[in-house]
């Protein structure tokens, strides 16, 4: 049997480079006439969340964007975004990293239809949610769709249709997007992936005992805390794909025992990558409007964006997809003002 390298290794190598530059990303230009976008910080309390074995907060920030117009139209209801921050980030960092409110007034004064735009945040103990459902990190995969979606329907003027939600993310939040695109068409109506992490299982080589015993000596989540970030990275993967509620401290089955691969926890693993879960979601996809995926021609991940975007095609499903000139994080906040929101501007339904 194939010897197994932790595959978080497989995003983490990828990705890491850029994780200590999440917020140091190119401002784009400012676009004349730009109108101003009213910021809310929010808390949003999320009972899919509640109960998890991490301890993980189950009231979540939340930062909504109000268009321009949201004040002095007051009748007027609007289409959703529901943009999802990538590993190690939470909601704030994200903001900074896509430069927001200046890149989404830059896309309403470029031509741009006005929506809400919606990132809430799923940073926990280890870093990151991955969008999962789990007993250990918490269901994160219903918070977003649908404690988040029912409390902005709730609180906001939103056109509350599937046709009129869009949802999109970086990174791990490309993953979600993709996996939460993927189970549920009933909630979202076009989706955006923007260099999407974890698509596959890919890393194949030696299981790093050392790793391994530095993860089992911990007595608590919290102590994650100290480690590195590729550890942590590692301890985030497995909370989310491979929980287990008779683990204590940690609650979690690692893919390595005593220094061997451990098959069941790999296939858990692949379970949740979505170039394998493609195939028997096939259906679900076809609802979508509108499917956008992208990635920069010098990120690690763009083999298995490629990847996706030849499934997509093999089934026949439309997808817009492109290359750019760029590493991981470089182009995020140019391709959000000049791409995505455009891309939700076409694919959305608006009120007549």
């Amino acid at each position: 049997m194939t010897k197994f390298l932790m595959a978080v290794l497989s995003f983490g190598l990828a990705i890491s480079g850029a994780a200590h530059a999440q917020v140091a990303t190119t401002t784009p230009p400012p676009v004349a006439g730009a109108k101003p976008v009213t910021v809310e910080r929010i808390t949003v309390h999320s009972r899919a969340i509640e109960g998890n074995l991490e301890g993980n907060s189950a009231d979540r920030v939340v930062l909504v964007m109000l268009p321009p117009s949201y004040r002095s139209t007051p009748t007027r209801r609007y289409p959703v975004v529901y943009a999802l921050h990538g590993y190690s980030i939470g909601a704030e960092q994200w903001a900074k990293e896509i430069h927001v409110p200046q890149t989404i007034e830059g896309a309403f004064a470029k031509g741009a239809r006005e929506m809400i735009v919606v990132l809430p945040d799923s940073k926990t103990i280890h870093n990151g949610s991955f969008y999962a459902s789990s007993v250990t990190v918490g269901d994160f995969e219903q918070f977003i769709a649908h404690d988040l979606v029912g409390y902005v329907d709730a609180h906001y003027r939103t056109l509350a249709d599937r046709r009129s939600r869009g949802l999109a993310g970086h990174s791990m939040g490309g993953y979600g997007t993709a996996r939460i695109g993927m189970k549920h068409p009933d909630v979202f109506g076009a989706l955006y992936m923007m260099s999407p992490c974890c698509l596959s299982i890919r890393a194949l080589g030696t299981p790093d005992a050392a790793a391994e015993k530095t993860l089992r000596a911990l007595r608590s989540p919290t102590e994650s805390a100290g480690l590195s970030w590729g550890l942590r990275a590692q301890l985030a993967t497995a909370a989310a794909w491979s929980p287990n509620p008779k683990a204590p401290p940690l609650f979690l089955d690692l893919p390595i025992k005593d220094g061997v691969a451990q098959p069941d926890v790999i296939a858990r693993w692949a379970a949740n990558a979505p170039l394998s879960m493609l195939d028997q979601y096939v259906g679900n996809l076809r609802r979508y409007a509108a499917i956008g995926l992208d990635v920069g021609d010098r990120d690690g991940l763009k083999g298995d964006a490629i990847a996706l975007h030849e499934g997509l095609d093999r089934y026949g499903i439309a997808n817009q997809f492109a290359v750019y000139p760029g590493d991981h994080t470089s182009g995020v906040a140019g391709r959000v003002q000049d791409v995505m929101i455009p891309f939700f501007s076409r694919s959305l339904a608006f009120a007549r």
